[in-house]
């Protein structure tokens, strides 16, 4: 493994590689759900101690005629927790990033990248404006939409590990909205029949007012007949929060026999200057916040609690498709509240709000559909997530263990397929996806593919750079040391 701190050792490292004709991968934060920043036999660039936060108060790209714009520039091994607390805590602006603070920036954008208010801003890899970035020849570029257009297309949203080593980006930034705040609701209805009701009259009350770039995150439904709404605002205050809510608030409570409330409706809003402020959020909402409590650590090192789940998660299942605004009006709402229904009967189904952007901003729309991402994106209200985790494979697994994993994931397919039925061609999100998924190239970039393949064969000919389900990784055997084609 090399540590690289700087683009002249990760040039070094790639014309080693190639000479060598070693097995390359690139690490930088880590959250990769299809094992794409790890590989066996294989030289590791770490990019994380790459950490440089640089604020532009106008940014001009190398050789561009535009405007000056407020920008970041970041190093690749940041991860979000750095740039929010440079950019929002102490800067008082906003960046289109992850909603978990230990996401890689890196990763996170080449892989087309939503945070939770990506109705509002658009996806990360939209907000791109420079890069820089090693190639497989071993140059140190710097690319941007003047500048080798096609490549900087590529790492919108093309993948990472694809095309090159990202060593530095500079994102667009913008005025911070005045708060942020979340509404989490807990609701167990007491037949299947009533349940029915309570989706349907939930999918009602999110096309009539909670379709718009205000709003983000998940709503989840799940057997036992019940719904978790764990949601996020932007732009709003509480009052204005709750206001988009009565509908279903009065709906239930209308309905005391048939609806049973697991915890108290919780609509709050905060000074969205502090969201990601350890000091204020450890105050306002200790339970959120997990720190890190190795020795050494500073205590301004943390994440959302929620999150911690994910370290070294052993996927047993994950399957995501894109859900076109369509199947929010008329007969189609009717037919989707049954697929999402029957879904539920056989494991818990997540909508994340945030992982469309159909109902957003002009701006998020049109800046995101000049990415490489599937264009299905732009007209999906939500990204619909069916998976499962179980306990690590550090230890080993017993067969047991790998039983069960197999087991969650027939339910897991089963829950999609129940889904499929009303979107076929859905198209899906490639950083939260099936790692068997057949038709990847199609679901991942749509009409992309090929443009991605031809700027795939100018930077990487010899492939160099391969990851399972990236860009050209057709080519090669799937443990990655073959060329097949």
């Amino acid at each position: 493994m090399l540590r690289a701190r700087d683009a002249a050792d990760v040039s070094q490292a790639v014309r080693f590689a190639a000479a060598h004709r070693l097995r390359l991968v690139v690490r930088g934060g880590g959250h990769s759900y299809i094992g794409g920043s790890n590989a066996p036999d294989s030289l590791m660039i770490w990019t994380r101690d790459m950490d440089e936060v640089t604020l532009h108060d106008g940014f001009v790209p190398l050789g561009s005629s535009s405007a000056p714009v407020p920008a970041v520039s970041l190093g690749a091994g940041c991860i979000w927790l750095d740039a929010y607390r440079a950019v929002t805590t102490h800067g008082g602006r906003y960046v289109q990033g992850g909603g978990c603070t230990t996401v890689g920036v890196g990763g996170f954008v080449q892989g087309g990248g939503f945070g939770s208010f990506s109705k509002a801003f658009g996806t990360g890899a939209a907000h791109l404006l420079e890069a820089e970035i090693v190639t497989a020849d071993g140059r140190v570029r710097i690319v941007n939409a003047v500048r080798e257009p096609d490549l900087f297309w590529a790492l919108r949203g093309g993948g990472g590990g694809t095309f090159g080593v990202v060593t530095r980006l500079t994102l667009r930034t913008h005025d911070l909205p005045r708060r942020f705040g979340v509404v989490h609701w807990t609701l167990r209805a007491i037949s299947d029949a009533a349940f029915r009701r309570l989706l349907d009259r939930f999918v009602a009350l999110y096309a009539d007012h909670l379709f718009n770039p205000h709003w983000g995150e998940q709503a989840s439904a799940r057997p036992g007949n019940v719904l978790e709404v764990t949601m996020l605002f932007q732009g709003l205050d509480a009052a204005q929060a709750q206001a988009a809510w009565q509908g279903l608030i009065t709906f239930v409570a209308a309905h005391p026999r048939e609806y049973v409330a697991g915890d108290d409706l919780l609509i709050a809003d905060i000074p969205a200057r502090h969201f990601w402020d350890e000091a204020y959020m450890s105050q306002v909402l200790p339970s959120a916040v997990a720190r890190d409590t190795r020795e050494g650590a500073g205590r301004d090192n943390w994440w959302w609690k929620g999150d911690s789940q994910q370290v070294a998660a052993f996927w047993h299942g994950y399957e995501s498709a894109w859900l076109p605004q369509r199947l929010l009006h008329g007969e189609n709402r009717a037919a989707f509240v049954d697929a999402w229904f029957s879904a539920s009967r056989r494991w818990p189904v997540t909508l994340h709000f945030n992982k469309g952007l159909a109902g957003g901003s002009a701006s998020a729309i049109d800046t995101s559909g000049a990415t490489a991402m599937n264009a299905k994106v732009l007209d999906a209200f939500a990204l619909a997530i069916i998976a499962c985790d179980g306990p690590t494979a550090y230890l080993g697994l017993s067969e047991t263990d790998l039983a069960t994993a197999r087991r969650n994931r027939s339910h897991i397919r089963q829950a999609m397929q129940a889904l499929r039925n009303v979107i076929p061609d859905a198209g899906c999100y490639m950083s939260e996806c099936d790692y068997n998924l057949p038709d990847w190239q199609r679901a991942f970039w749509g009409d992309n593919a090929q443009r991605l393949q031809q700027v795939k064969k100018r930077y990487d000919p010899t492939g160099l750079f391969m990851i399972h389900h990236g860009v050209g990784s057709d080519g090669w055997s799937a443990d990655g040391f073959t060329r097949t084609g």
